[in-house]
């Protein structure tokens, strides 16, 4: 059982992408924050990118970025996490995000290395697209913001960052929003029924797909259709683009979000677990 550390995300996804890609969906996460941080490292700085194999065949790759929690891949051999709790000892994550059953075991194995407990930040399904259907028309058209929408656009994503991830980094917001506007690892889009009511994203490139998100649409103006609409049309454009799949993630605990999505072509996959360490 050997790890191996990656400097450059092009090295990391070199050795893992063929293994990652065997499954995407599942993968789509890790292998879209690494084409990123490949294609854009200016948004990220230095990753943590390592891959753990077993002779010559890989069963577990894990990335993290800025202090965010370490994306874990779908572990093939449970000895693994023992190799990546010891390694991140300076690193020092947040928490995990991964496949339930792995995530769970290595936050075992990390709260018993380093003390403290962990805790379920959130329960989410990762869902694929390969086919759009039509959603209800409702008034109004897909567009690209503008520089005049980033007030809106910094308010929205802040306000999606506060009630869907528990998130308070008004900084690091602004810096994202500025980056997606500039090109650099998102694009972002407005449903326009005279003015903006709905957002959402593109970005995180993987072999064969995209992932879509976040998707927010104020409170006050939620059940009208519009982000419904507005995710049709921006995943039926990624796949006229030439992507096979679009990939997101729910929070299982919105029924609604887990609900429209399927309406439109979204397809259940498998579950992921986000889960915080806590002193």
């Amino acid at each position: 059982m050997r790890l191996d550390r990656y400097e450059r995300a092009d090295d990391f996804l070199a050795t893992a992408s063929p293994w990652l890609e065997q499954r995407e969906a599942e993968h789509n996460l890790i292998l879209g924050v690494a084409s990123t941080a490949r294609d854009f490292p200016e948004i990220y700085g230095p990753p943590y990118l390592a891959t753990v194999a077993a002779g010559p065949t890989l069963v577990a790759a894990a990335l993290r970025t800025l202090s965010y929690n370490v994306v874990l891949s779908e572990v093939d051999d449970e000895r693994a996490l023992d190799l990546l709790v010891a390694d991140l000892r300076d690193i020092n994550p947040p928490g995990v995000v991964g496949p339930p059953d792995a995530a769970i075991a290595m936050a075992n194995k990390w709260v018993a290395s380093r003390g403290g407990e962990w805790a379920v930040g959130m329960e989410e399904r990762i869902f694929e697209l390969t086919e759009v259907i039509a959603p209800t028309p409702v008034a109004g058209a897909v567009r690209a913001p503008t520089p005049d929408d980033r007030p809106l656009l910094v308010d929205w994503i802040a306000a999606f960052g506060r009630e869907a991830l528990g998130e308070q980094d008004g900084s690091r917001v602004t810096a994202s929003v500025d980056d997606w506007l500039a090109g650099k690892g998102r694009s972002l889009w407005l449903w326009d029924d005279d003015g903006p009511r709905s957002l959402t994203g593109v970005g995180g490139r993987t072999p064969h797909g995209t992932r879509i998100g976040p998707v927010y649409t104020p409170p006050e103006l939620r059940r009208r259709g519009y982000a419904s609409a507005l995710v049709a049309a921006v995943s039926r454009a990624q796949l006229d683009a030439g992507h096979q799949f679009c990939f997101l993630y729910t929070d299982l605990a919105n029924s609604t979000s887990n609900k429209i999505y399927q309406a439109i072509g979204y397809r259940p996959v498998t579950d992921a677990l986000r889960i915080d360490f806590l002193p």
